[in-house]
């Protein structure tokens, strides 16, 4: 028995009958795009408006009718909310007790059941069939075994999702305010009788606190950035509506019929046929003699009837017949009451009677708000009476004496007697009704493009050029839609190009969502600031860029925007470009400056970004753009480069780029003091391995551990690799094939085999003491690797034996060959032998003069090895000689350097070097000696004698410069975060990076105020 507001049980009983809160995906029949937001997306069931049709509050805060009888558009994900529970039940796994929502009982063992969580979680045997009971007495659906059947992961209002108020908001400013933002961190029950019916929200001003997710079929939240939840069997779950509310149960009865308690039975019959199918009070007197709706079927098929006076009581349906629903009539009727798809209807604007008078009739919802006053048209009119009105550019359920008739579907107006059309006689009602809201009229003519209209909205005295409609300015609707003309309208009556809508967004950003260069240029024509940043710190070229609109970032970069800027997670919009893989608008943004070293929160700058993404393509773009040719090696704070992050994350072809193309210095050490080959090796990426050696990475860098790669790769050594090595005979073939198809490219043991047989140490000692040999127990191995390193060190001997000849001096055969020829540059002979050779003995031409070639200048502890031209002084060794742009005995600019195997008649690379370039950078080419002559030396002179004093120039100048450098570093790096670059200055002087600048209110240096921020460009 249910008298109204009687008990919250009989409340509860209602929703879990009507399906309302039941969590719901898209169904098999389903045809309506993403208003969903896409497979798998969850929505909550908010109430249904017929047998037919169920209205979904999608939790992207889209609402809308879909079908739940003949057609299927829905189903079932979760009953849960609803308080649909199986008394006596207990999850077998999880031990819920009873279980609420769908029962799953298996097929195959005696009384084992599990709750959805479980179900879908992959519990018990998944080759084991289930039967699906969605309701207590409902018939069990015999299902396939999960082991054959596809899941579908469900994304919506879970736990890490960012959410916003929804449609049922009624917590004040609990949020922080309007548009701000939370983050779920769980999803809990509302109440006992509701589970999984709420989410626990942490907003960001630190507010916490429960909100309803289906409790009651309420919506509290709507999600901005959606999570992803668990993966379900999509074709297991039930469609809604094929056993739920609007069936016809065994009496014939359905949700939406009107019924009468039945005239020929006596009232003694009807008190005994209502025995244990809700009993008999007094006050349902009055059901007797009057039509009530049935509103509800229980599960125990009795009927649950609403009244007129507002009152619900169940019955048992034999008492009960169904009234035939009278045919509406015509149009043309003189009932002005009686309503017919197309009429025109206006809605109460009284909200406290149009609350009461929604009660039973589809309910109210705040987000009905806006629709009092307003004029729509009926677009349905369903069993029972209640409208389906279309207004405010979406659909409710109306109380039929919550509208009054304004007009009927053929355009005549009720209780007009000259049949005078509606365009006439309702201009007045319109016009009255427009004036109240001008601002609507003009956002939405700007919207639709329609110029004429725009400007006569324009001219009324009452109008305000930036007034708002649904949270959007004309100016602001007419830019996302590209309506140029309404715009030019627009700013000629002074629109503000600066206001933001409740994201933040300028109408600079609404023309770059909706793909509008044309419109860009126009704003930017009239002064919006095209670098104007929205509540996420993104500009109108992050959105162009992450929206793929190739002609906006053009446009915006052609009017010289600033490329470089930084969004609230730190990244430019060249990050955006490597993420979207959008290698146009990469080229686009490098072409026009944008900052490569700029870093985003995570410390990444745009090549690390490439490298941890694996895009290759993006790579390939910025090495051929680079400003400077060091930035390859740049490192984040932990000391990883680009090379580290492609190594570590096995993206070969990017390593590959960087190591070739990059020229990136493959023995840079991170902060654990890890080369790229340690990562490498470390993870097996064998790919990366054999490019990092070939390309002559060193073997034999220790890190924090005193580690080399071999201790590494001996370390991760297993015993089962043990084993397959044992078969393998020719160490050789093993060698070759490494990475090839058919080979375990994660064997450390192979890598291991690759790096001793290419050089690696087997005698170096970790801070353990522990060479690589050490680590290896297996006898086999320890002589495989032996045998390796042997062989690579007679192969290296083989190789140098050659070259040993020569050092010989070319006369006695004895000394080496120390004595530097002029003119032509060539070393021959030794100090003894070099007094009594008039001409050279390599080229032949005459030796006009001798000079001694000593020790390197620098470190003093190599004999000077490069020929420096066009000074032809020989002063430093090739280690020191790559240091340097100057010669450091003469001071004379170096243009090309000179190996000494090339000066002993030998082959070797000619290096040459450029001037340093306005960007102080310097070019390097290698030239090939057998392929390139080495240049010419003819010119000639005497030959200049080193001094001590040189040597000791040149420490203090080397001191000197890093000096400088430090200087320079101080003067332009943030003086708060000392990482990034000092690129914006304050009005009294100071300056910090932009990072900082931003979340600064007053100067770091003096501590004045921070009225303006002025960007260096």
């Amino acid at each position: 028995m249910m008298e109204a507001g009687a008990s919250a049980g009989a409340r509860t009983t209602r929703f879990m009958m009507e399906g309302v809160g039941a969590r719901v995906i898209r169904g098999p029949e389903w045809k309506w795009g993403k208003q969903d937001g896409g497979e798998g997306h969850v929505g909550t069931v908010r109430n249904f408006e017929s047998p037919e049709e169920v209205v979904v509050v999608w939790d992207n805060g889209t609402a809308a009718n879909y079908r739940c009888s003949g057609a299927f558009d829905l189903r079932v994900l979760d009953s849960a909310p609803t308080g649909v529970k199986h008394d006596g039940t207990m999850c077998d796994t999880c031990r819920q007790q009873p279980i609420f929502g769908i029962r799953w009982k298996c097929a195959e063992c005696g009384n084992y059941d599990l709750c959805s969580i479980c179900y879908h979680g992959d519990k018990h045997h998944l080759r084991h069939r289930f039967y699906r009971i969605a309701t207590p007495g409902s018939e069990r659906v015999m299902l396939e075994s999960r082991r054959k059947s596809k899941k579908i992961a469900i994304r919506g209002i879970f736990p890490g999702a960012r959410v916003v108020r929804g449609v049922d908001w009624q917590w004040e400013d609990q949020d922080g305010g309007n548009g701000r933002r939370g983050k779920v961190n769980e999803v809990q029950d509302w109440s006992a009788a509701s589970p999984r019916s709420a989410a626990y929200v942490i907003w960001d001003n630190g507010a916490k606190n429960l909100y309803r997710v289906g409790f009651e079929g309420m919506a509290d939240l709507k999600v901005v950035n959606d999570a992803k939840g668990q993966t379900v069997y999509r074709d297991h779950l039930p469609l809604l509506g094929e056993q739920g509310p609007g069936r016809t149960g065994p009496h014939g009865l359905q949700i939406g019929d009107q019924v009468k308690v039945k005239v020929d039975l006596d009232l003694e019959i009807v008190q005994s046929l209502q025995h244990s199918h809700g009993g008999w009070t007094d006050g349902m007197f009055e059901c007797l003699g009057t039509t009530g709706t049935v509103v509800g079927i229980d599960e125990d098929h009795d009927i649950v009837v609403s009244y007129p006076s507002g009152n619900r009581w169940t019955f048992n349906p034999a008492v009960l017949t169904k009234v035939p629903i009278p045919v509406p009539v015509s149009s043309t009727s003189t009932d002005s009451q009686t309503f017919a798809v197309g009429d025109l209807v206006k809605i109460c604007n009284d909200l406290e009677k149009i609350k009461l008078l929604q009660r039973g009739h589809g309910e109210w919802a705040e987000a009905m708000a806006p629709t009092l006053g307003k004029i729509g048209r009926v677009q349905q009119v369903y069993h029972d009476g209640d409208l389906k009105v279309e207004v405010c550019s979406t659909s409710w359920t109306y109380n039929p004496q919550a509208v009054t008739k304004v007009a009927n579907s053929d355009g005549s107006v009720p209780g007009n007697s000259s049949g005078e059309r509606l365009s006439a006689l309702l201009k007045k009602l319109f016009e009255s009704h427009v004036s109240g809201d001008v601002n609507e009229e003009l956002v939405k003519t700007a919207a639709n493009g329609d110029a004429s209209k725009c400007e006569d909205c324009l001219k009324r005295p009452e109008a305000d050029v930036n007034g708002v409609f649904a949270g959007h300015t004309a100016l602001q609707a007419a830019s996302q839609n590209g309506h140029l003309e309404v715009i030019k309208i627009l700013l000629r009556y002074k629109a503000d190009v600066e206001i933001e809508d409740k994201d933040g967004d300028r109408a600079v950003h609404h023309a770059a969502f909706g793909d509008e260069p044309g419109v860009m240029a126009l704003l930017a024509g009239a002064g919006a600031d095209l670098n104007a940043r929205n509540k996420r710190r993104q500009t109108a070229l992050h959105v162009a860029v992450n929206k793929g609109h190739a002609g906006v970032v053009r446009t915006l970069l052609e009017l010289g925007c600033h490329p470089s800027l930084q969004d609230s997670e730190g990244d430019t919009p060249l990050h955006d470009a490597i993420s979207k893989k959008r290698d146009d608008m990469l080229a686009l943004l490098l072409d026009h400056a944008a900052d490569i070293t700029r870093t985003n929160n995570n410390g990444f700058n745009a090549l690390h970004h490439a490298a941890l993404r694996g895009n290759p393509s993006a790579m390939r773009i910025l090495l051929s753009k680079l400003p400077r040719p060091w930035i390859v090696d740049e490192k984040k704070d932990d000391g990883y480069t680009a090379l580290h992050l492609a190594a570590l994350n096995n993206h070969v072809e990017v390593a590959e780029q960087l190591a070739r193309a990059g020229k990136a210095d493959l023995d840079l050490q991170n902060v654990n003091l890890q080369t790229a080959l340690h990562l490498a090796v470390e993870r097996q990426h064998t790919q990366i391995v054999r490019l990092l050696v070939r390309e002559g990475a060193n073997l034999n860098v220790a890190d924090k551990d005193g580690d080399t790669p071999l201790h590494e790769a001996l370390r991760h050594h297993t015993l089962t690799q043990l084993r397959q090595l044992q078969d393998v005979q020719d160490v050789g073939r093993l060698l070759i094939s490494l990475g090839a198809q058919g080979h375990d490219k994660k064997s450390s043991s192979f890598i291991a085999y690759f790096l001793a047989a290419h050089g690696a140490d087997l005698e170096l000692k970790n801070k353990k003491g522990q060479t690589p040999l050490d680590l290896c127990p297996d006898p086999n191995l320890w002589k495989a690797l032996t045998t390796c390193h042997k062989d690579k060190e007679s192969h290296e001997i083989e190789a140098a034996a050659p070259s040993a000849t020569i050092d010989e001096c070319l006369v006695c055969s004895d000394g080496k060959r120390e004595m530097l020829f002029s003119p032509c540059n060539h070393v021959a002979c030794c100090n003894a032998c070099a007094p009594r050779v008039k001409k050279c003995l390599i080229c032949r031409e005459n030796v006009l003069s001798r000079i001694k070639i000593e020790e390197c200048v620098v470190c003093s502890d190599r004999k000077a090895g490069v020929l420096f031209r066009p000074c032809s002084h020989m002063c430093a060794c090739e280690s020191c000689a790559a240091l340097m742009k100057k010669c450091v005995q003469c001071r004379a600019q170096i243009q090309f350097m000179i190996p000494m195997s090339i000066c002993c008649g030998g082959g070797g690379d000619v290096t040459y070097v450029e001037e340093c370039n306005a960007s102080g950078t310097i070019a390097e080419v290698k030239a090939d000696s057998k392929d390139e002559p080495a240049p010419s030396n003819s010119s000639t002179g005497e030959a200049v004698l080193m001094n001590n004093g040189n040597r000791d120039i040149s420490h203090s100048d080397i001191q000197k410069l890093q000096q400088q450098l430090q200087d320079i570093k101080e003067q332009t790096m943030c003086p708060v975060c000392l990482d990034r670059l000092k690129n914006m200055i304050f009005l009294c002087g100071h300056g910090t990076c932009q990072m900082c600048g931003d979340r600064m209110s007053e100067c770091p240096i003096c501590r004045k105020a921070v009225d303006k921020r002025i960007l260096l460009y």
